[in-house]
């Protein structure tokens, strides 16, 4: 009798340390298989998020870099077997993963960004693209001399057509007689990381007019960069603030706050306030901008400045309405 209880007590120890374990594993996230160093969309995730929160915090975020498709599904249900949550999957590409895995740990929160998934226990984090894509379209317009500006998407999808169809709204909203020529450069993931079609994309543009050209496309947008350098144009960056890169040649980035939304959803996990559903995330929430620098600071005047500022500030006081390319598929204004 005493040797059973013994070996009840043990075990309900043992579960107990086990419980407390998967309770306190703390914070993951899963980076798209571009990887957290691509200079863009993840890496603004691991920079401004996943670093920021290892100092503020005093934690470590656990991190997993997928290799291919398949290890997107395996890192989520690794990282959830083992108790860690909120899991942040970065990125559309996640979304059948994220909700099949879901539904196996249906007491783990899970966080995605950039996609809807509608499970009791995921967080769905969504940008208003349009809103900042139309803030830098207007720097392009007042910028260019030759009234022609170009855009370079990534995978040709209704996300990235979102940002081409603000950035034009916010061109024509300045000069509505310039000219937007716009690029997608494949139609598979494959697409955000194919810097040498990106530049040969861009020369295309360049060759054709334009002189300021605006990146929606991961890793492939570094080709489009160089290849603005080497012409001698102008380039705008997207989601992390790329102006560091090409320095005289970055007109500015479109920077969406993905470090901090993954930031904040840890945050309320651990402040007992996280919830599941949508968050939408716009120029009112701090959700997108444009960044200004010592990088871009010598080509942006402070009547640019002034006019873009004005702009921010109207579409956030509802005065200018931007079409969302993804409400209906299609790009009018």
């Amino acid at each position: 009798m005493k040797t059973l209880f013994k070996m009840a007590t043990v075990a309900s120890f043992t579960l107990a340390a086990l419980s407390v374990q998967a309770a306190s594993a703390g914070p993951a996230v899963v980076y798209d298989s571009a990887g957290k160093f691509d200079k863009s969309f993840n890496e603004a995730v691991f920079r401004t998020g996943v670093e920021v929160y290892n100092k503020d915090k005093g934690v470590t975020v656990k991190e997993f870099e997928p290799q291919n498709e398949a290890q997107r599904e395996q890192g989520l249900r690794r990282l959830a077997s083992r108790g860690y949550g909120p899991i942040v999957a970065v990125g559309f590409n996640f979304a059948s993963a994220v909700e099949k895995v879901a539904g196996e740990f249906p007491d783990s929160q899970f966080t995605i960004i950039d996609m809807v998934v509608d499970k009791p226990n995921v967080q769905s984090i969504v940008f208003k693209e349009h809103e900042g894509s139309f803030l830098v379209g207007a720097l392009a317009a007042l910028k260019s001399q030759s009234g022609k500006v170009g855009f370079v998407g990534g995978m040709d999808i209704p996300l990235i057509r979102k940002f081409e169809c603000g950035y034009e709204q916010g061109a024509k909203y300045i000069n509505p007689k310039i000219e937007v020529l716009q690029n997608m450069t494949g139609s598979t993931p494959a697409a955000f990381a194919d810097p040498a079609k990106g530049a040969e994309l861009a020369k295309s543009q360049f060759s054709a007019g334009v002189d300021v050209v605006y990146a929606a496309a991961g890793g492939t947008g570094i080709g489009v960069y160089q290849a603005a350098k080497d012409e001698g144009k102008l380039a705008i960056g997207v989601d992390s603030n790329q102006n560091y890169l090409q320095p005289g040649t970055m007109l500015t980035s479109m920077v969406k706050g993905v470090g901090p939304a993954a930031y904040k959803t840890w945050d309320d996990a651990a402040k007992g306030s996280w919830k599941p559903g949508i968050q939408v995330m716009g120029l009112a929430e701090g959700g997108v901008d444009w960044a200004l620098d010592q990088y871009n600071q010598a080509l942006i005047t402070d009547e640019m400045k002034a006019k873009v500022d004005a702009i921010k500030a109207d579409i956030i006081a509802g005065k200018i309405q931007i079409h969302d390319y993804m409400s209906d598929n299609s790009c009018h204004y």
